[in-house]
């Protein structure tokens, strides 16, 4: 994976996320629109085997780096849980 920021302002980020597929990038978008300090989350892919995804986020008060890290970390959480619940189901 590689990540490269394409444009950012106080409000409004856009980062290509280079090897990433629908997987990440939906999950991600989904809790970045959970958050109330963002009004945009989308991402574009244009071919999954010719381009790289590309995130939008635009936000409300807040700088969009520590939305997505907020996100991250949510979403690690989540993972988290869910491998604990897993692993209770099948022992």
């Amino acid at each position: 994976m590689e990540l490269k920021i394409l444009e950012k302002s106080d409000d409004e980020m856009k980062m290509e996320i280079a090897g990433e597929s629908h997987t990440l990038l939906n999950m991600l978008k989904i809790i970045l629109l959970e958050d109330e300090r963002v009004h945009t989350a989308s991402y574009d892919m244009k071919h999954v085997t010719i381009s790289e995804p590309v995130l939008f986020i635009k936000t409300e008060n807040a700088d969009p780096i520590d939305v997505v890290k907020a996100a991250v970390a949510k979403l690690i959480t989540e993972c988290e849980e869910f491998v604990t619940v897993f692993n209770k189901a099948v022992e």
